[in-house]
């Protein structure tokens, strides 16, 4: 019986087109004599493309043409030079482009043999990771700005107890320093001084997402139209602002004093970086994001947006640059010329706004900035404010409990309610003011303190005491949410850093309530 000859599985122009077809890109290389190694015999037209080239542009030029990096090649070589079955190598890195330019790819290199057990040809398969690369460039970016963020936060609130010490004694010598001129004077300049470490505190607070926040409903545009002319003085004659803001209303829920930050901040960057017949335009639009594939490196999540762009032709970043931008105290400019925290507080602003910050920029070709921020509906009219206010009285004789921590703080916050009349009982904690309860201490009307954590059980037994009792809260941001179980017209509170007169006027305004 005549056998019949037996058909390879998958015929050869079936594979030819397979490789041809392919996303990757693909090249065959032959072994040559001499030191070329191996000379690419066919490379698709995925491959091609990748590289910038025409079809059949790769054909005959070496295995490591396209790798950038001398140590890439280097290990390309020497792994060739030991080529033994199943022995793939894997890699990433940069790749060159026509042009000068570069992409990021994924890549393997496998070797073929021959029956006689030799390495006569290689296979190569590239994939282009670029969008990937710059997807986890991005995520380690915010992963170390949250955790630069983080230790600036840290540091800023124990800065901000020091501050409040300084500032708070100098409030208090200040009225009884009129009979010395030349002590006013140096107590004033202390203040003075105190004031400035102060809002470099706040700025620091701003990066590290601790700052307080007054968010009420914004339209943008009007936002951009109120500091027009402020935003121009800035610019000067170093450049002409331009306006381009969307036709209808755009709102957002932000904090009007930071939102002027930002755009003040954004226009002095891009006012460094302008040349002649500098430009900046401030845009703002509506964008909805609807799936993943709308998204950018900031990873946004789907929804409505409003977008606000602030863009200059100015001299432009390099990558370097632009991968520590919003680093705290980097800086381009000249010692004595910037602080490095004007943009850190920009993304702190937007971080804490629930928005997306991200930038473009080459040498050159100028930067623009590009902000999201959540949109939200038109807000309801109110009546505007009453235009006379009564006088805010601050004196009262109550009994206060004040717990505080930090003993000069504490002794200073109940210097000044003593001051004012108020009988003051502090201790360091609430645990240990209910563990040894002074007998001569009168039915406490208010208690001042932080009230999270443990200190919360110890306040829920002082309420179940003292029913009428009132408290004001000292918190390290304004968006903790009230107490659910204290009576809610009976509790208000105090975001750090604030000055003695805030927490004289806190006082009686919720023992008055």
């Amino acid at each position: 019986m005549k056998r019949r000859p037996v058909r390879p599985a998958v015929d050869a122009e079936l594979l030819a087109a397979a490789v041809r077809g392919q996303a990757e890109g693909v090249f065959i290389a032959r072994r040559r004599l001499g030191p070329r190694g191996f000379t690419i015999l066919y490379a698709n037209d995925s491959l091609a493309a990748m590289a910038g080239l025409a079809p059949g542009e790769l054909t005959g030029q070496p295995h490591g043409v396209l790798h950038a990096d001398a140590a890439e090649r280097e290990r390309l070589r020497t792994w060739l030079a030991t080529l033994a079955p199943g022995a793939s190598l894997n890699g990433e890195g940069y790749l060159v482009r026509r042009g000068g330019t570069s992409f990021y790819a994924a890549w393997t290199f496998s070797p073929v043999f021959d029956d006689a057990g030799r390495a006569q040809h290689i296979v190569a398969i590239y994939r282009d990771i670029s969008e990937k690369r710059k997807l986890q460039e991005a995520l380690a970016r915010a992963q170390r700005l949250d955790a630069v963020g983080r230790l600036a936060g840290g540091v800023a609130h124990d800065f901000n107890n020091l501050m409040s010490v300084i500032n708070g004694y100098c409030e208090i010598l200040k009225p009884r320093l009129g009979a010395f001129p030349q002590a006013l004077h140096d107590i004033e300049e202390v203040h003075k001084a105190g004031e400035k470490a102060a809002a470099l505190t706040r700025q620091l607070l701003a990066f590290g997402r601790r700052q307080p926040m007054h968010p009420q409903t914004l339209s943008l545009n009007d936002i951009v139209r109120e500091n027009a002319s402020l935003l121009e003085r800035l610019l000067g004659e170093t450049g002409q602002l331009e306006l381009r803001l969307a036709p209808a209303p755009l709102y957002v829920q932000a904090d009007p004093v930071h939102l002027q930050q930002v755009l003040l901040n954004l226009t002095i960057n891009a006012r460094d970086a302008l040349r002649d017949n500098g430009r900046v335009t401030i845009s703002t639009a509506p964008r909805e994001i609807v799936t993943a594939h709308h998204r950018r490196s900031t990873d946004t999540p789907p929804g409505h947006y409003v977008v606000l762009t602030v863009a200059d032709n100015g001299t432009g970043m390099d990558a370097h640059t632009q991968e520590h931008l919003f680093e705290p105290f980097f800086t381009t400019k000249p010692e004595g010329k910037g602080t490095g925290l004007g943009l850190p507080i920009v993304y702190g602003i937007v971080q804490q706004s629930n928005g997306f910050i991200t930038v473009r920029s080459a040498p050159l070709t100028g930067a623009t900035f590009e902000i999201l921020l959540p949109a939200t509906t038109a807000p309801a009219i109110t009546p505007p404010p009453a235009l006379i206010s009564p006088p805010v009285v601050t004196r009262g004789n109550e009994a206060i409990l004040l717990i505080e921590h930090d003993e000069v703080v504490r002794k200073m916050f109940a210097g000044i309610l003593t001051a004012d009349g108020y009988r003051v009982t502090a201790a360091a904690s609430l645990k240990t003011a209910l563990a040894h309860p002074a007998r001569s201490a009168p039915p406490f009307k208010l208690l001042i303190a932080r009230v999270s954590g443990e200190a919360e059980t110890f306040a829920r037994q002082l309420l179940a005491q003292l029913p009428d009792l009132r408290v004001l809260r000292m918190t390290e941001s304004d968006t903790v949410p009230a107490l659910r179980w204290w009576p809610e017209q009976h509790q208000t509170s105090l975001t750090k850093p604030f000055a003695l007169n805030e927490l004289l006027k806190a006082t009686r305004r919720v023992l008055d309530a």
